[in-house]
C-alpha cells in the first residue's frame, strides 16, 4: 500500500497479518481453484513466522499442507524478477529445516506464485537448474481469469443472498477480483467496486474477512480514501471487537515472543508494534498496555 501521510489512515501491519491469516484459514479443505489452480486441495494452514536466514529476509505470504501430503508455500507477485528465485529458495530452505526437524526426514514442498494480471504467461521462467539443485515453480496467472464475468457473477450473488447465501468461494474470489485487472488504475477501480460488494455482505465475520482480504491482497495499489473507507466499515461493524480481539492477541505473541530473543533486538522489534499501532489510530493508554512499554517512550514514537 502506498504512504499515508494522515496516521489515522495508516493501517498497521500487524492488522494486516490478521486479515492475510483470517483470508488463509477459510482456505482450509478448499481447492486453490479461485486462483485458476484447480487440482490443488488444502488440508491445513500453518504459521508462516519461519526463522530468519537473513535477518532482512522477507516474510512469506502462506504456507498449506495439501491433500495430497505435500507443502505448498504461496507468494503473490505484481511483477517478474529473474532474482525472485533467491527468495523462493530461501523460502524452501527454511520450510525444508522446520518440516525436517518436525517429522524427522524430508518432505515435499511446491512453490506456487501467484501472479497479477500484470505479468503474462510466457514472459516467465518456471525453471532453473543449477546442476547441483533444480528449482520448479507451479505458476498460476491471474489475468486469465476473466474480470467482468467474475464481477457480474459476484454482484449477483450478493443481490440474491436472501435466495442463497454468499459463500467463502465468493468471498475469496472477491478479495482477488482486483488484481485481475492490469495497471494501477483498473485495480483501484476494482477496489472500490469490491468494497461496494463487500458491504453488501449479509455475514458480518465473512465482510471482515473480505474487506481484509481486499486490503491485503491490493495493499499496493489501494487508494487512501479505499484505506480509510474500509477502517470505517470496520468500526461500524459488531466484529471490530473480535477484529480488535485478534489484533491484542497478536501483539501478544510478537511481545511474548521478541522478549525471549536478544534484548536489544527485541526492544527494537516491540518498538516498531507500538509505532505500527500508534499509526494505525490507537491511543497512547493503549498501546501502553498492549505492548508493556512505558508512558515516556510510547508518547516519544507518538511525537515522531
Amino acid at each position: 500500500m502506498g504512504k499515508m501521510n494522515d496516521p489515522d489512515m495508516a493501517i498497521a501491519y500487524q492488522n494486516k497479518d490478521i486479515g492475510s491469516k483470517s483470508f488463509a484459514e477459510r482456505l482450509k479443505g478448499k481447492s486453490l481453484e479461485v486462483f485458476g489452480l484447480s487440482g490443488i486441495e488444502v488440508e491445513d494452514v500453518l504459521p508462516t513466522n519461519l526463522p530468519a536466514i537473513e535477518a532482512n529476509e522477507l516474510r512469506l505470504d502462506n504456507l498449506f499442507k495439501l491433500s495430497t501430503g505435500e507443502y505448498a508455500i504461496v507468494d503473490y507477485e505484481s511483477g517478474y524478477s529473474e532474482e525472485n528465485k533467491f527468495k523462493y529458495i530461501g523460502y524452501i530452505a527454511r520450510v525444508t529445516k522446520k518440516l525436517y526437524n518436525e517429522h524427522d526426514g524430508f518432505r515435499r514442498i511446491r512453490m506456487i506464485v501467484i501472479y497479477t494480471a500484470d505479468v503474462e504467461e510466457g514472459i516467465t521462467k518456471p525453471d532453473l537448474d543449477l546442476g547441483g539443485m533444480s528449482l520448479h515453480l507451479t505458476e498460476s496467472f491471474l489475468i486469465d481469469l476473466d474480470s467482468r464475468h467474475i464481477k457480474r457473477e459476484l454482484k449477483s450473488r450478493v443481490e440474491n443472498q436472501d435466495k442463497e447465501p454468499f459463500t467463502e468461494e465468493d468471498m475469496m474470489r472477491l478479495a482477488i477480483f482486483p488484481l485481475t485487472y492490469k495497471g494501477k488504475k483498473a485495480k483501484q477501480n476494482a477496489v472500490s467496486e469490491a468494497i461496494d460488494i463487500a458491504e453488501k455482505i449479509q455475514d458480518e465475520r465473512m465482510q471482515l474477512d473480505a474487506m481484509m482480504g481486499i486490503l491485503t491482497f491490493s495493499d499496493k495499489v489501494i487508494a487512501e480514501k479505499d484505506a480509510m473507507r474500509i477502517k470505517r466499515r470496520l468500526k461500524m461493524t459488531k466484529v471490530e471487537r473480535l477484529y480488535e480481539e485478534e489484533k491484542q492477541q497478536a501483539v501478544e505473541t510478537a511481545v511474548n515472543r521478541t522478549k525471549k530473543e536478544d534484548a536489544k533486538k527485541a526492544g527494537a522489534e516491540i518498538r516498531g508494534i507500538a509505532s505500527n499501532l500508534l499509526r494505525a489510530g490507537d491511543t497512547v493508554e493503549k498501546v501502553i498496555q498492549c505492548t508493556g512499554l512505558s508512558r515516556k517512550t510510547v508518547q516519544s514514537l507518538a511525537a515522531k
